[in-house]
Order: structure tokens, then C-alpha cells, then sequence
């Protein structure tokens, strides 16, 4: 059997060599390459195909103006200068979609009324959504800047009421520079994180 595994310049562009990014070059980011990082990132598993993340790319300077108030510390000034902030959220009604993502089953019974179980898997796969959001956008030649210091509610308030969507992390995108780019931090070993039994 032949196996094809992604070359080593794709794997430092993704992993090895991608950096948290604080500063941005002006450089906008278009629709059709916000487009195609979703229409990428899209392909990523999650239980049941539940796909409970939902994005709002924030672009334009009233958009960014909405953002401001809520952004904390030292995510106020890289945010408003990143050409593009991601909020990646994840929508609490997802189970709506089951009938139609994963039909084969009736998989939206197994949340109806289960609001420990909704918020779980909402939350786990909205997560895991994230982070194939940052390797698509990593993998067509974005730089992320992902983030928690933010006021959630305040960000819920503005840019998801009436919904049932729950924010719960940012991601600047763009092309980085590297302004206020620190050291690379050390990461755990295999022994240090693993154990094969």
C-alpha cells in the first residue's frame, strides 16, 4: 500500500513553524480566502458530524468598533490592527442539523431535553473546530493569532443575540509580522505527555 503523508514544508508551515501572531501586516483578507479556509476546515471530524461551530469574521471598522469594548488587556491593540478577527463560537441548537448531517440515525433525540450533554458536545466540537480553522487558514498561507481575553458575554451580547450560539474563543487571521513576537515557549516531551499501554 502506498501512503502519502504531507511534506515537510507543509508540516513547519502548519506546526513546527507557525507562531501565535501579535502584530499584523495591513494586508486585508478576502471573502474568497475566508471562504476557503471554512470550505477546508469544514472536513474535520466531529461526533456525530455535529459541526457545533459557527464564525463570524470580523473585517470592517464599524464591525471592529462593535469588537473594541469587549476585547481585554493586550488583545485590544493587536486585534484592532489584525485585518481579520475570527469569532469562533459554538451554537447550542446544533442537534437541529442532526437529521440533515447525520442521517442515518436519530441522532437529534439523543439531546433533545439533555442540556448537560448539549453543552458537552457543543462545546468539545466547537473547540475542535477551532483549531482545523487554524490549520486551514495556516495551510493557505494565513498566520493566526488565537485568544482568550475577551468579555463573553459582552461579545455574545453584540454579535449573537438572539441566538443560541455561545462565543468561545477569538483568532486574529492575516499575515503576521514579527512585531511583539516572543520566544518560542518550550512544549512537553513525549515522555513528559504520554504513555503508550
Amino acid at each position: 500500500m502506498t501512503e502519502t503523508i504531507a511534506n515537510d514544508h507543509a508540516l513547519d508551515l502548519i506546526f513546527r513553524e507557525a507562531r501565535t501572531r501579535n502584530g499584523w501586516h495591513d494586508t486585508p483578507v478576502s471573502a474568497t480566502l475566508i471562504q476557503a479556509v471554512y470550505d477546508l476546515m469544514k472536513w474535520g471530524a466531529t461526533s456525530a458530524n455535529c459541526s457545533p461551530a459557527r464564525f463570524v469574521f470580523v473585517t470592517s471598522k464599524a464591525a471592529k468598533e462593535r469588537l473594541r469594548p469587549h476585547l481585554l488587556g493586550s488583545n485590544f491593540d493587536k486585534t484592532m490592527a489584525a485585518p481579520c478577527c475570527a469569532i469562533i463560537g459554538h451554537d447550542m441548537a446544533f442537534y437541529e442539523k442532526l437529521p440533515t448531517l447525520f442521517p442515518h440515525t436519530d441522532a437529534k433525540s439523543w439531546f433533545v431535553g439533555n442540556a448537560e450533554l448539549i453543552a458537552e458536545t457543543a462545546f468539545r466540537n466547537g473547540s475542535l473546530q477551532g483549531a482545523y480553522f487554524m490549520i486551514a487558514a495556516r495551510a493557505l498561507g494565513l498566520d493566526c493569532g488565537p485568544m482568550s481575553g475577551f468579555n463573553k458575554a459582552g461579545v455574545d451580547a453584540e454579535f449573537f443575540a438572539g441566538t443560541s450560539i455561545k462565543s468561545n474563543f477569538l483568532c486574529n487571521i492575516g499575515h503576521g509580522t514579527d512585531e511583539n513576537l516572543f520566544p518560542r515557549s518550550p512544549r512537553l516531551s513525549f515522555d513528559e505527555a504520554c504513555e503508550i499501554v
